[in-house]
């Protein structure tokens, strides 16, 4: 065949003249499926991020406490001289347990136990204080023990006021020492602001809530989602007594970065830095006791 122009028109040519804009058009098909796909799994993931968010958001109170709730009627077994009070407060119950000190009473340690069970989990500590001849004053957070009621962070700072009320009817503020472990440490900060106490001691503490679940889960504005935040980075330079910060260097649950950086912010502040130290074994450390004694007794320590 000849073509208009007078070429020669070959069968070859027919066909690559056919096949070029076929094999074009299943570029363009197949791009497009590809960006299909990627638009289709980017939708999935938005859709995943947004429903772990809100999961998150709804439930973080599950994620953050883990309370075990005993009858009003239980009766503790601990081996160790206590008192129990229980106050009524807008139809709900406080739970406060005063651990009583061995000999004449020095002073009164307010503390404010972890985000576990209850009283009993932390009773066991209550020895480095009342060998010591100082009081132990625990409280159960709402849900916790025998405490009753709805869990708030603004509630959870109401019952640390009150407890603080209830001590300086009893004794000199100076003879009193605010201590919180772990989720307790907010609350102890944020009390310890402006008081004139003998001392604060916050055992394995964080910068805030929403830092520590920034640095386990950084895509997500926990600042935004969070409905318990304990910034004790802002409670700190409130603090005009002495302050001490337990932490180990292996704390996998809450980074030893926190307190670092806590310190860095707040140079006064003494850090006992304990290597290889965990979340829940600071206790069993002699740097733990030794610095300890030395708070209690008012006098300098040496790491």
């Amino acid at each position: 065949c000849r073509s208009g122009s007078g070429g020669i028109i070959t069968s070859t040519n027919l066909i690559g003249a056919v096949i070029v804009p076929v094999s074009i058009f299943t570029d363009i098909r197949n791009m497009n499926s590809r960006k299909r796909k990627i638009l289709k799994l980017a939708g999935w993931l938005v859709l995943t991020y947004l429903l772990v968010g809100t999961l998150f958001y709804f439930f973080q109170d599950l994620i953050f406490f883990h309370p075990k709730p005993l009858q009003q009627t239980y009766v503790y077994g601990f081996t160790q001289p206590y008192q129990e009070l229980n106050l009524s407060l807008d139809q709900r119950n406080l739970s406060i347990l005063q651990f009583k000190s061995a000999g004449h009473r020095r002073g009164i340690v307010l503390y404010f136990h972890g985000n576990m069970q209850n009283v009993e989990r932390y009773a066991a500590y209550m020895h480095f204080f009342t060998d010591r001849g100082f009081e132990v004053w625990m409280m159960d957070y709402p849900g916790f023990g025998k405490s009753t009621g709805a869990l708030s962070e603004e509630r959870l700072y109401a019952d640390a006021a009150l407890l603080y009320s209830l001590a300086v009817k009893q004794i000199k503020e100076t003879d009193i020492i605010i201590y919180g472990k772990s989720i307790g440490t907010g609350i102890a900060a944020q009390l310890a602001g402006g008081k004139e106490i003998k001392h604060l001691i916050l055992e394995t503490p964080y910068y805030s809530l929403p830092a520590v679940a920034t640095g386990k889960f950084p895509i997500y504005p926990f600042s935004l989602l969070m409905k318990f935040t304990f910034p004790i980075h802002s409670y700190l330079p409130k603090v005009k007594a002495g302050a001490t910060i337990f932490h180990g260097t292996d704390d996998a649950i809450i980074s030893f970065s926190h307190s670092e950086k806590l310190v860095q912010e707040n140079p006064k502040v003494r850090l006992v830095r304990l290597p290889q130290g965990k979340h829940n074994n600071l206790t069993q450390f002699p740097a733990y006791g030794n610095a300890i004694d030395s708070i209690l007794k008012a006098v300098p320590y040496t790491q």
